[in-house]
């Protein structure tokens, strides 16, 4: 085997784990459970949303309001006293919403 096939063997199977490691991400995202809350805080400057939110499973959380980290794109369409589901999970130790719709 000369070296371009072997290169071009090595570069396949790392897209091939990146594309399954993306794959399992979304899943994992998918999988959280959406929590019923209502943004009483949007923070931008921070990052931060304040959510009065109801039990969140996969933290074994109680119902409470607490402040939540957020991406930019989130807190751009957040607005305070909007009803929501959202997902929050640990994202480098901090909680950190990971998706938000608000509820109809």
């Amino acid at each position: 085997m000369n070296t371009r096939t072997a290169i071009n063997r090595w570069l396949s199977c790392a897209l091939l784990a990146l594309s399954a490691l993306g794959a399992a991400n979304a899943v994992a995202e998918d999988a959280l459970p959406k929590v019923d809350g209502e943004i009483r805080k949007v923070d931008a400057a921070a990052g931060k949303l304040t959510i009065r939110h109801g039990e969140i499973p996969n933290l074994q959380m109680p119902g409470m309001t607490m402040v939540f980290r957020a991406a930019p794109a989130l807190l751009e369409r957040a607005r305070e006293g909007e009803k929501i589901s959202f997902t929050v999970d640990r994202v480098d130790g901090a909680l950190t919403v990971l998706s938000l719709e608000e509820r109809q």
